[in-house]
């Protein structure tokens, strides 16, 4: 398969639409949440067709508990000495400058980069991204699940160090480059994304207040709407079956993952991302499926489906395209 992608005696007719460049990213992390901080990132350069160009890494110190050293391996001694983020920040962003962002799981890294960037009043240069789980999706790669081991063993790529910023940037890389090719030989549409700065809100006056337009004061916001779910709802969620391309799917009540993280993952797999519940809602995911919030109420007033966060998660790992029309 590596082979067959890779060689030079198969030419292949580069799409004039596709980037030209790419700058292959990961980031580790003291957590999922909003307020969690970014301790290491890496950059491959990549050029349009996906050769490498040069690569950066630098771990950070987040000001704060390192959080799961026993997957990255970064202790608070480790990063005392590391740099501030506002201090790696323009070389950073020298790295990202005109290029499409490529992660694994994207909608992630970006969120985490984008909030540095606002904390240290700053906006990233990035303005489109590119996840390989969806690239892989497309190209409909026979993968046994969408974890960066599996796309790196489906291209022959050696792991040396998981959860270390710098190979996992490397392996990336080194499995989009045949994925890159085996999309521009087949004609494949590249799923990029807009990349959408983040800004961060004045902590209120009055703690425990929510700023206009019902977020919390100090909280995140995307600064611009979602563009429109361009597939048709298919109905309800049926139980113990995938999720569907054009669900409406509404969240209520706090999670452990950030909202907006969640409800941006939502909608790379294709879901629309409901701000109320109606009877055309698909999906009501909540970690409090007893409380009496007004979703929560209607949900059961209208019949609809109810999940947890963690059942959710697991969906959209492998959402079912939209039916042809």
């Amino acid at each position: 398969m590596l082979e067959d992608l890779t060689t030079a005696a198969s030419p292949v007719s580069w799409p004039a639409a596709y980037p030209q460049g790419y700058a292959v990213v990961d980031v580790e992390t003291t957590g999922l949440a909003r307020d969690d901080r970014i301790i290491s990132a890496a950059v491959y350069r990549l050029d349009a067709r996906g050769e490498v160009e040069d690569h950066w890494y630098t771990m950070v110190n987040p000001e704060r508990d390192p959080g799961p050293v026993w997957i990255h391996g970064l202790t608070s001694d480790v990063l005392e000495g590391a740099p501030l983020f506002h201090e790696i920040a323009e070389e950073f962003a020298v790295r990202l400058a005109d290029r499409v962002l490529v992660a694994h799981n994207a909608v992630f890294d970006w969120s985490m980069i984008a909030r540095e960037y606002a904390r240290a009043e700053r906006e990233a240069p990035v303005r489109q991204r590119l996840c390989t789980i969806a690239l892989a999706k497309e190209l409909r790669l026979p993968l046994p699940n969408h974890k960066l081991e599996s796309l790196a063993a489906h291209f022959g790529v050696v792991q040396q160090r998981a959860h270390h910023a710098l190979d996992d940037a490397r392996v990336l890389a080194e499995a989009f480059r045949p994925s890159l090719r085996a999309a521009a030989r087949d004609g494949v549409r590249l799923p990029l994304l807009e990349c959408r700065p983040l800004t961060e809100w004045s902590a209120s006056p009055s703690i425990g207040r929510q700023a206009a337009g019902g977020y919390p004061s100090g909280s995140w916001r995307p600064s611009r709407k979602r563009p429109a779910c361009p597939y048709p709802n298919p109905g309800r969620y049926v139980a113990d079956r995938p999720l569907r391309q054009g669900m409406r799917v509404a969240f209520s009540g706090d999670t452990s993952v950030d909202r907006e993280l969640l409800e941006d993952r939502a909608v790379e797999a294709g879901l629309h991302v409901a701000t109320s519940l109606s009877r055309l809602t698909s999906l009501l995911v909540t970690n409090d499926p007893d409380s009496s919030t007004s979703k929560v109420v209607k949900a059961r007033q209208f019949g609809t489906p109810v999940i947890d966060e963690a059942a959710f998660g697991q969906l959209l790992r492998d959402v079912e395209p939209a039916a042809r029309t």
